[in-house]
């Protein structure tokens, strides 16, 4: 089981750079070809943010562990405001972006709710899937439409892109991919050599040690950006990844491995991504509304959530 744990750790790590060989290699390329910065943030490096949760929850579906990539999902989102939001607030108040309540706010709610309506027949498969791909194309196309009028490009500046001609930006583009694929694909396998050895279910592995893995970059992300200062982006970080996980991961195991969902996935864990995605955005209605912060307090709250959650967990687990 060492070995496991290791390959687990490497498999982490391989992901995480994957993503940022991939985004760096396809975004190089695209500028390279003429794409705009503002179709490059809205697609790549969007992607790039989340690859770690679609490929480790790919492969596990294309394995047969459809439980295992579900229980990423929702485990992610989970660590992303019990832990990530909730230790950013804790660090320092953030102040919710008027443009919460119009854009994402309702997008995440809707989100949450559809994912909620797709399990609750405690089945995931082809139709599901496709109303979860079916929104994420309509969530993306209003986005791009906003972005347009408003004629705010993310920023890639950053990325040195000019420096990179085609062939490189391509070598680096299919290094991120291959880091990606191999990553995962050691993970999945890893993970279910745990799982077996512990003798607990691939959701439960799903939910923690794949979960607090591939979730890592969100919370390093959360806490660098409010130390600088960028409450929106702190907030907007969270928010997005909760989203992608909904609609660019879950698909996965209803297209590639449809069939039954594990009760507990539903009425405790997806109970638990519900309860805290409510009170994100109460607090935050409530804070733009007002003029209020998410305090240390709100922070705190969000951290016992998860904790009282995880506790239940194992309980429920060793019974």
């Amino acid at each position: 089981m060492f070995l496991a744990a290791v390959i687990i750790v490497l498999g982490f790590i391989g992901l995480i750079w994957g993503a940022n060989k991939f985004v760096f290699g396809a975004s190089a390329l695209a500028r390279n070809l003429g794409v705009s910065p503002l179709m490059i943030g809205l697609t790549i490096v969007a992607f790039g943010t989340s690859a770690p949760e679609i490929f480790s929850s790919a492969i596990a579906a294309l394995e047969d562990k459809p439980e295992l990539a579900i229980g990423n999902a929702l485990g992610s989102n989970l660590f992303n405001v019990g832990v990530a939001l909730g230790v950013a607030a804790m660090i320092s108040p953030l102040k919710p972006p008027e443009s919460l309540a119009s854009k994402e706010l309702p997008a995440l709610l809707l989100v949450t709710i559809v994912t909620g309506a797709v399990l609750i027949d405690l089945h995931l498969g082809y139709f599901d899937a496709a109303i979860l791909i079916s929104i994420a194309g309509f969530l993306g196309y209003r986005l791009y439409k906003q972005s347009s009028r408003s004629g705010n490009a993310p920023e890639t500046e950053d990325l040195k892109l000019t420096e990179i001609n085609s062939i490189q930006a391509f070598a680096y583009l299919m290094l991120g991919l291959i880091l990606l694929i191999l990553s995962a694909e050691a993970l999945v396998q890893a993970a279910s050599t745990i799982a077996e050895n512990l003798h607990v279910s691939a959701a439960i592995i799903g939910l923690t040690i794949v979960a607090l893995g591939t979730s890592l970059p969100e919370l390093a992300a959360s806490v660098t950006f409010v130390l600088k200062g960028h409450d929106d982006l702190a907030i907007g970080n969270i928010i997005g990844s909760n989203i992608l996980n909904f609609l660019a991961v879950l698909p996965f195991p209803g297209l590639l491995s449809a069939g039954s969902v594990d009760p507990f996935l539903l009425y405790r864990d997806y109970t638990g991504v519900l309860i805290l995605t409510l009170l994100l955005s109460y607090i935050c209605y409530r804070g733009i509304k007002k003029q209020k912060m998410i305090g240390r307090v709100h922070g705190a709250i969000f951290l016992l959530i998860y904790c009282c959650w995880f506790t239940v967990m194992l309980f429920q687990t060793q019974s």
